[in-house]
């Protein structure tokens, strides 16, 4: 296999899926294909709702070659496909493998023989071959590592980080047979300057990116009980951590919500998989449970201090400061704050949500959450700081409260001597 001359179609056109389509438009012909013709029409336009590329960068890809489209025609002379679509879980938790498996369907319409298929998107150990696999050659007729190969690279990418880039991390890559894995890691050293790492086999490159993400969530869990026990016994739990990671080898993780579409989302396909193989992994599950539970948490800790405080839950005034995930991100996936925004207004608090990067349509499409446009000084019972974004810890947010208002930082971005309670 030779990378000169192959032609490439990135499938969808997110988080992923763009930031990868234009890097390799500078060294390879490339298409972005996405179902969303929204989407297509809105990087067609030179702008990216993601804000993972510039519009700058954007208007240099189209100008070097790249080009959108949604028509599955449009990718038929391509030889490589590259699959950066969403694998969430259900309501029970458990993979949701529709969208891959989508992609997988759409891919084969235009499949020819010879042609590479590469995966990005996260799942269990084994299921791009297992699954993806057989279902191409199900469809298509093909025979695997003789009339097609496939390809399993994992995603990196970190949603609003602009040091921890795609092209500055490495890569992980690994083929069904040996000379598709050189194939493929040439292909993405031209792109990735960090360099790549060849995985032995899929399944190893499938595990490796399942623990990445699961070795996360276990220690924000840690933290997360760390934050609950010190409580009890009156002890700030963030000046405890910053004075144990005065010990070089000490991990400084901080407690805190867990959502976006990795750390809360990547657990479960493991636990599924190892429990499709007979074990049950006990730590990773009470991670998850640990994790899982603290927008209650949170919600507790405000009753809490509103009755140290004298104040009623009901018809109280609160203002949320940020929806998103994390901070300085428009993500808003598997976002943990609309939990603790929904059961406050359960609670019968009247209460308003500001972010200054997240989508006022697609809060109230996906969270049923309506965003203000601008807080009012002087006008809250409290204040929630949920999501540091700069816009909040560049200004004193206590401008929103009442006199007698309460603020709460969940994130310790705060100074301590500013805030009533910090999580």
């Amino acid at each position: 296999m030779n990378t000169v001359g192959v032609k490439i179609a990135v499938i969808g056109q997110g988080y992923v899926g763009l930031p990868l389509a234009v890097a390799f438009t500078a060294h390879h012909d490339t298409l972005g294909f996405d179902i969303s013709k929204t989407r297509v029409a809105e990087l067609q336009s030179g702008n990216d709702s993601t804000l993972e590329v510039t519009p700058e960068a954007l208007r240099q890809a189209q100008n070097a070659g790249l080009r959108f489209t949604n028509e599955v025609n449009d990718m038929a002379a391509c030889s490589c496909y590259v699959v950066t679509v969403p694998t969430p879980v259900d309501d029970n938790n458990s993979p949701d493998l529709s969208p891959l498996k989508a992609a997988t369907e759409t891919i084969c319409q235009v499949l020819s023989k010879g042609d590479v298929v590469v995966y990005e998107s996260t799942v269990y150990p084994g299921a791009t071959e297992n699954i993806c696999g057989r279902m191409i050659e199900s469809i298509t007729g093909f025979e695997l590592n003789k009339d097609f190969f496939l390809g399993y690279s994992p995603e990196r990418i970190n949603p609003g980080d602009k040091v921890h880039t795609l092209t500055n991390i490495t890569k992980v890559v690994s083929g069904s047979d040996q000379q598709t894995a050189r194939f493929l890691q040439k292909l993405y050293d031209s792109i990735i300057t960090a360099g790549t790492h060849l995985a032995p086999t899929i399944q190893v490159a499938e595990a490796a990116k399942a623990i990445e993400n699961t070795q996360r969530d276990v220690n924000i869990a840690f933290m997360n009980e760390l934050l609950m026990m010190f409580h009890k016994m009156g002890i700030d739990v963030l000046d405890v951590i910053d004075t144990a990671a005065t010990k070089w080898n000490f991990l400084k993780f901080t407690p805190g919500l867990v959502g976006g579409h990795c750390i809360g989302i990547d657990p479960y396909y493991l636990i599924h998989q190892s429990q499709q193989s007979g074990h049950f992994p006990e730590l990773i599950a009470t991670a998850r449970r640990i994790n899982e539970s603290m927008p209650e948490y949170v919600t507790s800790r405000v009753l809490k201090l509103m009755a140290l405080h004298k104040k009623h839950i009901v018809d109280a005034k609160i203002l949320v400061l940020g929806l998103t995930f994390k901070e300085n991100c428009p993500d808003l996936r598997n976002t943990r704050v609309a939990d603790i925004v929904h059961e406050l207004k359960q609670l019968h608090a009247s209460v308003d949500v500001h972010d200054a990067w997240a989508d006022e349509k697609e809060a109230d499409e996906h969270l049923s959450i309506q965003l203000i446009s601008k807080p009012q000084n002087g006008q809250y019972d409290m204040v929630i700081l949920a999501v540091p974004h700069e816009q909040y810890t560049d200004q004193n947010v206590r401008d929103y409260l009442k006199t007698d208002g309460l603020l709460i930082d969940l994130k310790g971005a705060l100074p301590k001597s500013m805030v009533d309670e910090r999580l």
